[in-house]
């Protein structure tokens, strides 16, 4: 038999793993798959594959040619089903177990999922890149807006007109402004300073912010699971990247609305490609009238604002700092009801000496 520690690595994959033995029983079942299946290990280990997924013919034929080829078998949106549950489409990878090769590895992974992460992984990779664009375009215009904020000010002491001094006020302020964008463009990549941050803290503080920018028409609920624990991350990162997000669904609502903060504890979550038994759900609600069709896929791309006047720079801006903080970001949008979930792992401590 395989010793458990040549595959507990396996429980903290994202993709669900059965390994099966030369006798088409069940050996071992990681915690992704038991939530694909349906079945919890104990009920699994020491079945018999067929008896499992016998129906699934295609299922079955490729687990039959890896082991009689000792070659990957991977099949792409196969009809699975178990446990009496409807069929899924998944995609099925079978490989011969390392150094054992008498144990098939079976990698589960239903077919939403892959292009989930496919999307994930290209939407990162364009942000990447529109980010670096920016950082360059940043470096490059600093420069000169110095020098016009500085011609304006030399020119505004040689004005003897006070009336003229107006135009030069206007040089000034939108120099500044630019420069304030331009830091903006530059600063979130500072390495998060990690510490033990509780979300409701950082959720009251960014409450108190937002009541002082909008003290009349904005009303903010707060519907919060007290007994989650602290995470590891940056306070002031979160902070930015919640306030950012809270700030653009308030200016959605053009100021009147109401808004939720609501935090919840997530069991098997996916983030970044790796599973979490457990991680933290934050909610940021707004009844707002949503996302335009349109900007759906685009929303964490620089510059992209569905709102005359906005920068487009502070979706993107929450999106890379909750990153730097382990995090990741989805969200749901229809008119009247849109939400940002941010979701971070929960560090589980060990019972081990």
């Amino acid at each position: 038999m395989i010793s458990p520690p040549s595959f507990a690595a396996y429980d903290y994959l994202a993709t669900g793993v059965l390994l099966v033995g030369a006798d088409d029983r069940i050996l071992y079942v990681n915690s992704a798959a038991e939530t694909l299946i349906g079945m919890s290990g104990a009920l699994l280990v020491g079945q018999s594959f067929d008896s499992l997924f016998g129906h699934n013919t295609e299922l079955v034929a490729a687990l039959n040619a890896a082991r009689e080829t000792h070659e990957t078998v991977t099949e792409h949106d196969l009809p699975v089903q178990a446990n009496g549950h409807p069929a899924v489409p998944m995609s099925c990878t079978i490989t011969v177990h390392e150094g054992h090769e008498w144990v098939l590895v079976v990698e589960l992974r239903p077919a939403d999922q892959r292009l989930k992460i496919a999307r994930q992984e290209n939407i990162r990779a364009q942000q990447e890149a529109s980010r670096e664009l920016l950082r360059n375009l940043a470096h490059e215009i600093k420069n000169p807006l110095g020098g016009i904020r500085g011609a304006a000010q030399l020119l505004e002491h040689e004005l003897s007109r006070e009336s003229l001094r107006e135009y030069t006020q206007v040089i000034i302020k939108e120099a500044d402004r630019l420069q304030s964008l331009m830091e903006r463009l530059l600063t979130p990549h500072r390495q998060p300073k990690l510490s033990a941050v509780n979300i409701h803290e950082v959720l009251e503080r960014v409450r108190s912010l937002l009541l002082a920018e909008t003290p009349h028409g904005i009303r903010i609920r707060r519907d919060y699971d007290i007994s989650l624990p602290e995470i590891k991350a940056d306070a002031e990162q979160l902070i930015q990247a919640v306030l950012n997000i809270a700030r653009n669904a308030v200016q959605a609502m053009s100021g009147k609305g109401e808004l939720i903060f609501r935090t919840r504890a997530a069991r098997q979550v996916t983030l970044n490609n790796r599973r979490h038994r457990l991680a933290l759900k934050l909610d940021i609600i707004d009844n707002g009238p949503g996302i335009p069709e349109a900007l759906r896929e685009q929303v964490f791309f620089p510059l992209v604002s569905g709102r005359e006047g906005g920068s487009g720079l502070g979706l993107p801006l929450a999106q890379t700092l909750v990153a730097q903080n382990s995090g990741v970001i989805e969200f749901e949008s229809q008119p009247g009801h849109t939400v940002f979930s941010i979701y971070f792992p929960i560090e589980i401590a060990s019972n081990k000496p």
